[in-house]
């Protein structure tokens, strides 16, 4: 019997020949990660092992990025131990203030996760890195401790569950609407502890940056890690970006699957998920007229170079409602800094919109865009759990950037093609 891909990335890296699922295996891993929330935690338990360095000073990867710019002293704090950590341990990959991102944008981007990759992070959205065919997955601080420590994590080989989309993807639809219409067939727990597969013509017509979105809410659907495999979209996104050697693996045709599920995109529209959870989907068209409050155009799912542009696209020579308050968070510097180039910036300021440097802040709930008792967003961010975004009598829909961009014109759920 075959292997899926996930299991042949698992197996190599646990050195045997083949896993099977449900089989627990200790696993070498290429990257660690944290982020200001999860890696003080981290820290304090990798301290108490007694160990005077980490396994790899490359391989563990330090962001702070969910209260950076740091909104008050307890998140100053925060990231202090983790900046005092990397300098007494050498840790190269440590990005602060003006080199920092949106960790699941920045990682791809900087080349620090790959192909064949093992990558485990303290945070539930390091899923992300499956769309370049690496296993990713979020882990508890004390097995990112553990990691740090040893270079190793133990696993459950997962199922897989195999979502095959075939078609013409039409107008103003994307990953951000693949991922969220599938999450709304199987429900938040419906690939639960289970590898989510993605493949098919559509997903092979859509760029990296749709990939990574996808990837990123493998997570909301229980999803262990969400993977595609690699192809030459893949070979081309990292081809300058690559700092080490990496390998694409594939599937077998043979490879047992818990099911696969086939969808038909020609005839989507725009998805829209209502609160409380991403499994509450419904076509933008029966979305349309919801009022809203505030617009989120940004996060580790939906903030990078791509999405900004469809944004600025529909944004472009129009004002943002009066009554409407639109805050953009580019996912990186780099990002940032090609969307200035291009024009995105200046047309979301000229529209009425805010830009914000790269942080997680709006999105957990943490600074930079608190939602007031009664408020509604919509946002291009995966959660819209009770009080995701602020009070927890606030409510968050979820979205493509192009509704986003295009009911902030309206104050209302808007389909992209009315504005």
């Amino acid at each position: 019997m075959g292997m899926t891909i996930t299991q042949k990335i698992l197996a190599d890296h646990a050195g045997k020949k083949a896993v099977e699922a449900g089989e627990l295996i200790n696993c070498r891993v290429d990257v660690v990660l944290g982020n200001d929330v999860t890696a003080p935690v981290a820290i304090s338990e990798f301290e108490k092992l007694g160990k005077e360095e980490v396994y790899d000073r490359e391989k563990i990867v330090l962001v702070p990025d969910h209260f950076a710019p740091n909104k008050d002293i307890k998140s100053a704090e925060q990231c202090k131990i983790m900046r005092e950590f990397a300098r007494a341990k050498g840790i190269k990959n440590y990005f602060e203030i003006g080199q920092m991102g949106i960790e699941h944008c920045l990682l791809p981007e900087q080349g620090l996760v790959l192909p064949g990759d093992v990558i485990i992070g303290a945070d539930s959205h390091t899923c992300t890195y499956g769309a370049l065919g690496a296993f990713a997955t979020g882990v508890g601080s004390t097995d990112m401790a553990a990691a740090m420590a040893t270079g190793e994590a133990w696993f459950k080989v997962p199922e897989t569950i195999k979502f095959v989309y075939y078609g013409k993807l039409p107008a103003w639809v994307g990953g951000k609407d693949l991922i969220l219409h599938t999450i709304g067939d199987i429900g938040v727990d419906g690939a639960r502890y289970m590898a989510m597969e993605f493949c098919g013509e559509a997903i092979s017509s859509l760029s990296m940056d749709n990939r990574f979105t996808m990837a990123n809410m493998a997570i909301e659907a229980g999803g262990k890690n969400g993977i595609i495999v690699p192809d030459d979209v893949t070979a081309e996104y990292i081809k300058n970006r690559a700092r080490r050697p990496y390998r694409f693996y594939q599937s077998d045709d043979d490879a047992l699957y818990y099911e696969i599920r086939e969808y038909d995109v020609s005839a989507l529209e725009p998805v829209v998920a209502f609160p409380h959870l991403p499994e509450n989907t419904r076509k933008v068209s029966e979305a349309q007229g919801v009022k809203i409050d505030q617009v989120v155009i940004g996060s580790c799912t939906n903030g990078r170079l791509e999405d900004l542009e469809i944004a600025a696209r529909i944004l472009k020579g129009k004002k943002v409602h009066p009554e409407m308050r639109v805050i953009v968070f580019p996912g990186t510097q780099q990002i940032l800094l090609e969307a200035m180039r291009r024009g995105y910036i200046e047309t979301f300021i000229e529209a009425g919109a805010v830009v914000s440097t790269p942080t997680c802040g709006p999105c957990l709930g943490g600074h930079m865009g608190i939602l007031a008792k009664g408020e509604r967003a919509l946002a291009t961010t995966n959660r819209n759990f009770v009080g995701r975004m602020g009070h927890p009598q606030s409510e968050v829909y979820l979205a493509s950037p192009a509704v986003a961009a295009a009911s902030a014109i309206t104050g209302e759920i808007t389909p992209p093609w009315q504005v």
